[in-house]
């Protein structure tokens, strides 16, 4: 139990970390980048009519989610895996080698995927506002 205890701390403590330090422009880099994957298919599902990304998320069948799953982790793939690279740079600088591969996935959905599932939704609602306004 204490082994977990102080796994858990360092875990946090180094993503707190995470915040100050080099590299810290992936703060910014990693949630525009997911706006921008956001802006594009959001304003795609407006113009196909398409319910918004979240709630297709949370209310439709197990078949559609995981279709819908996949299309978000296929267009913010990208974005993913310049977060994952971009902490294993800073993990060689801070550690001295790549130690913590959960915490690099981790920081990598954080900052890349989250934003984009918060922020799909609301353009689409914008967009289909105003693609079809008379």
């Amino acid at each position: 139990m204490l082994l977990v205890i102080d796994i858990l701390t360092r875990f946090w403590t180094d993503m707190i970390d995470r915040a100050d330090g080099p590299m810290t422009f992936r703060f910014f880099l990693q949630p525009t980048m997911a706006l921008i994957a956001a802006l594009i298919d959001g304003i795609k599902d407006a113009k196909a009519g398409k319910a918004p990304y979240a709630w297709l998320m949370a209310h439709s069948s197990a078949g559609d989610r995981l279709v819908a799953w996949r299309e978000g982790v296929t267009a913010t793939a990208r974005i993913l895996l310049l977060g994952v690279g971009m902490d294993v740079i800073y993990q060689f600088r801070m550690f001295g080698g790549f130690k913590y591969p959960v915490e690099a996935f981790v920081i990598a959905v954080v900052l890349g995927f989250l934003p984009y599932l918060i922020l799909r939704g609301p353009i689409t609602r914008i967009a289909s506002y105003f693609l079809h306004r008379k």
